[in-house]
């Protein structure tokens, strides 16, 4: 697991460069690149792929690398760079459409609540601001969902977790923070019932993507069985 294999490589490169240069050159990319609501004057489709090459901080890339580098580089060297890449970026695809459709479910169960209560739906995307907040719970969740982009590889890193917890499900896994040595067949697990129960609930701190993180984690280990199961077989 210590080499540095050329696919993660790469993506480790692009994803520093992509960090790092917007703030030497005093650029924003935000709008361009990190993945908008459909709805948003900024959203464009590319943004499924791009927004997965975009992070909110040092802590949030570091993370996000070490993962790659750490789980995936196993499975490179078992499946070689280019049926990684594709892995890859299907999980991170995958993640990013998940996402999305449960934004949209949401917005719109919220929309269709102010509807209801006798507010036309154009009054309402009117009042779509990103610099204000407001009392009413339903236009705060849906100016929340309008305007708050989504950036980040953990999607794509959540699918390479599943299909490490896939095929090395016997690996000791620890947390910084509980550092005892679990099994990655439970381990993992774990983490993504974790993100389903954040995502549910109201206990969720920041603006973390849980459902970008289940929706990688699900396309990750549909790719990953149906490899596994089909490996040995020949036509």
């Amino acid at each position: 697991m210590n080499k540095l294999t050329d696919g993660i490589k790469h993506l480790i490169i692009i994803n520093v460069i992509l960090f790092v240069a917007p703030q030497l050159l005093q650029l924003d990319f935000t709008n361009m690149l990190a993945l908008h609501f459909p709805e948003n004057e900024h959203f464009g489709f590319w943004q499924y792929i791009t927004h997965m090459f975009m992070h909110a901080s040092f802590s949030h890339i570091l993370f996000n690398m070490y993962g790659l580098w750490a789980f995936g580089t196993p499975l490179e060297q078992m499946w070689g760079r280019k049926k990684f890449l594709f892995f890859y970026f299907s999980a991170g695809l995958g993640a990013g459409i998940i996402y999305t459709l449960v934004n949209y479910y949401q917005f719109n169960a919220a929309l269709e609540t102010l509807v209801t209560s006798g507010i036309s739906q154009n009054e309402i995307l009117e009042l779509m601001n990103p610099t204000k907040m407001y009392q009413n719970k339903d236009l705060q969740t849906m100016n929340q969902l309008y305007n708050t982009p989504a950036v980040g590889a953990s999607g794509a890193v959540y699918g390479v977790l599943a299909a490490f917890g896939l095929y090395f499900k016997d690996a000791k896994l620890a947390l910084i923070f509980l550092p005892i040595p679990i099994a990655a067949k439970y381990f993992i697990p774990v983490m993504i019932f974790g993100d389903l129960f954040f995502g549910m609930t109201k206990y969720s701190v920041g603006n973390i993507a849980h459902f970008a993180h289940i929706g990688g984690a699900l396309i990750g280990f549909i790719i990953a069985y149906s490899w596994k199961k089909n490996q040995f077989k020949t036509t």
